[in-house]
Parts: C-alpha cells; structure tokens; sequence
C-alpha cells in the first residue's frame, strides 16, 4: 500500500466553514481520498508524523466536530451502496453517503430507514457520529440503526464491527470521530411505510400538560413553539403501510391533487424559508418587535394535513441559515424544563426570531448516545446565523444543566469533560476504548480534547 505526499490530488478547497458560518478554518492540508487504502495510508502516516486528521462529511454540525486545522479529511469520494440483503433487510453503506442519497439507493427494495431527522444533507457517517435523531417515542436516533460499521483507526488499522459484539459496536455508535475514519455502515431497516402527518396550532399549556399522552398516541411527534406564544406547531405522524400515497391521490382528480402540491410548496418555500427570511431580517434590526413577529409566523404555519412515502415524509428545506444548541433530558421533564427556560428567558429579556423544537426518542444503548439508557425529551433552539448567539445559547445551558441535559454532540455547547462524565454512564469505558483505537491522539483535534479532557 503506497503512503501518499501530503499533497492533495486536487487544488486544495483552501478555507472551509460550517453550513451556518459560524466556524471557518484554514486546513494546513485538505485531502479526498478515493479509496479505503488511501484513507489507511494517510492515517498511518499521520501517526507516524505526528499530525492530526478530523473527518468531515458535509460540515453540517453547529459545533466545532469537524473543524480540522491540521489534516481535513472529506469523504466525497466515499459514498454510495456497498451492499443489500434483501433477507435480512440490511443495507451497507459506504460512509460519506448523504442521508438524501440513501432513499434513492433503497427505492424499489421493499425497505426504508425506521427514522429520520428534518434534515436530510448530513453524511450517513456524520449524522451517526454526532448523535442525530428524529422524533418518536418508540424510536432511538441513527446510532440505534446501526447494524455494523467498518474503520480506520486513529492507528491506521481496519476495524469491523457487527452486531455480533455488542459491546463494541455500542461503543463506536456516537464517537464525534475521535476513534478513527468510518468507512462503511450497515443500517438494519424496516419494511417500506408511508407516513400520514398533521400540522396544527394548539394551545401550548394544552400541548405542555398533554406531552406524555401526545407522544404515546402518534407515532411521531413534535412541536415547535415561540416563547412568549400562547400557541405552539404541533406536528403528529402515523405510520401506514406503504403504498397508502398512491391510493390516496387514485382517489382524488388530477386538478384536486395539483392544488394540495401548490398549497404544500407555498407553505413550505413561502411561509417557511422566503417569508421566514424576511421575518429574521425584521426582527435583527428592530427586536421589540420579535414578539409579535413571532406570533405572524405561528399564525402562517396554519394547519395542514398530508401522506407521504418515508423518503419524502420527514426532511424539510432549510434555506433560512441558523445557528443552534440542543439539549437531552429526561422525557417526563419536558413541561418542567420548558417552563423554567421560558422563565429564564424572559427575566433577562431575551428571545428569537426561531421557534424551540421539542422532539422524543427512545432509550438507546450507544455510550455516548445523548439518549442512552433513558427515554428521552429533545429542547433544541435556534438563533438566526447574523445574531449573536452567545446569551441565549448560555442561558438555555445553564436551565438544562439542572436538569442532566446532555448535548447533542452536532449543536454548540460548552459543556465541560468533567460535567459530560457525570452524565454518561460508560464515559470512562468510552475513553478506554477510544485510547486503544487512537494510541497517540491522531484523532484528537482541540475541540474533542476540550470534550473529552484529553
């Protein structure tokens, strides 16, 4: 196996950013590899030289993941279908295959991933090893799909894992990359469902006293809520067997299904991104008027109602730039932790143009799963990319420290190593394994030292 130059085999990329532009970094080098045993040879050198390497898929997280100003290593050239059994409805991956790609490279089979997020431009790879979810009470995140994974070691050797070694793999679900390289994945998937979902406005201390008994009754379900409101979103989804989609449009005439498509885009690419650009912008230059901007835009989402096959259900454009923190606690906490960080919120006056998302999952068995061993309830919050972010990001951490809450690995925080151990059960297993897959720290780059005090 040849040991590359550090040299690129193209014109470097040069200076690179994160999606929302809060993070932008200069790689000493930036390499692409085209094959696995290019990715050995690069990692090995690495080791031997004494460089780091920081993995990075689509650069979708909101934190300093995949910042690397040593070595920058992209996986576009590591992406695509490796594998199908059709039997036991597993599919193999190789990693830097976006999460879009993979209902394309599924059609037609009979199968479907069990659960995804609201956004879909993540890598498979990334979305894994940051933790990604979606929402559901009966539904772990990405990790939990995980069936096996293949790597490259911080010390320059393969590694396969399978469910045959459940310890293992329940270790190197969530990593943040500090192992090794993934280079494939293989995703256990469920038999192909369509999904029915609804949208409407409820009164929020209906949705907050209700939040048990919505989540047990649907499937999947979520709200979205601007503090201050006396509404909040309220998005619910029930699973139907596939093909539901096609019954449903034989049964209404062509220019009946033509307008519902209309009235979907408009509501999607209107309301939700032009329109919500312009209400940002409005509310960056004059925030004492937030409040009731942010009642226009819970008025706009309205109510809506519509079936979806799973590959087209749960992601949404997101053209509207933002950054954002996002915290794990304790389902049953939920209405209590939204209570007091709206408390807090408004005695130090702030707020934002985004509305707080509150999403569910299942316990998950990753160590480093932000829902590991505890079923669990997901406050995420965003702030517009141009704003300063830093007060409201703060406060919202300081509420969801007194309640455990553990970060979600892809979103800014500022949680320390020593408060992240007290939180994971198997924080000190994970930093035993992670030393002997990554003996002199080529993974480690001065965000995950911070993370991990290292």
């Amino acid at each position: 196996m040849a040991i590359p130059r550090w040299l690129p085999r193209r014109k470097p990329i040069g200076s690179q950013r994160n999606w929302s532009g809060h993070y932008r970094w200069s790689p000493r080098t930036t390499l692409n590899p085209r094959s696995v045993d290019e990715l050995q040879a690069i990692l090995t050198r690495a080791r031997t030289t004494g460089r780091q390497v920081r993995p990075v898929g689509s650069g979708h997280s909101f934190s300093a993941v995949a910042v690397g100003e040593d070595i920058q290593v992209l996986t576009d050239h590591l992406s695509g279908l490796i594998d199908f059994d059709h039997r036991a409805g597993r599919v193999t991956l190789a990693a830097g295959t976006k999460l879009w790609q993979i209902p394309h490279l599924l059609a037609g089979t009979g199968w479907a991933m069990e659960n995804l997020g609201d956004i879909n431009r993540q890598s498979i790879a990334g979305a894994i090893s940051t933790g990604t979810h979606g929402t559901g009470l009966r539904f772990g995140g990405l990790s939990s799909q995980l069936a096996g994974l293949a790597m490259i070691t911080g010390d320059g050797e393969h590694l396969k894992v399978s469910d045959q070694h459940p310890q293992l793999l329940d270790a190197l679900r969530v990593t943040l990359g500090a192992c090794g390289v993934l280079t494939e994945v293989t995703l256990q998937l469920v038999p192909d469902y369509d999904l029915h979902t609804s949208q409407c406005l409820q009164p929020i201390d209906e949705v907050l006293d209700g939040w048990e008994q919505l989540n047990t009754d649907n499937d999947h379900f979520e709200f979205f809520w601007f503090m201050r409101s006396q509404q909040a979103v309220t998005k619910t989804s029930r699973r139907l067997p596939a093909g539901t989609v096609a019954q449903t449009q034989a049964g209404h005439s062509r220019l009946v299904q033509r307008g519902q498509d209309l009235t979907g885009l408009v509501r999607e690419e209107v309301i939700s991104n032009a329109g919500f650009a312009a209400i940002c912008r409005l509310g960056n230059l004059a925030p004492q008027v937030t409040p009731r901007l942010n009642d226009l835009t819970t008025r706009g989402w309205g109510q809506s109602e519509r079936i979806k096959n799973w590959a087209t259900a749960f992601a949404s454009p997101r053209r509207v730039r933002f950054n954002e923190t996002e915290f794990a606690v304790d389902f049953q906490a939920v209405p209590e932790v939204l209570r007091e960080l709206d408390r807090a919120l408004r005695d130090r006056g702030l707020s934002a143009t985004f509305p707080i998302e509150v999403r569910s999952a299942a316990a998950d068995s990753g160590w480093l799963a932000t829902s590991q061993g505890r079923t669990t309830g997901y406050i995420a919050v965003h702030r517009h990319a141009p704003e300063d972010f830093a007060d409201y990001f703060a406060t919202v951490s300081e509420v969801m420290s007194a309640y455990q809450g553990r970060p979600h690995w892809g979103k800014w925080h500022t949680l320390t190593a020593e408060q992240c151990a007290t939180r994971y059960e198997h924080w000190e297993d994970f930093l035993r394994v992670r030393q002997c897959l990554d003996s002199t720290g080529t993974m480690l780059s001065p965000h995950l030292r911070e993370v991990f005090g290292l």
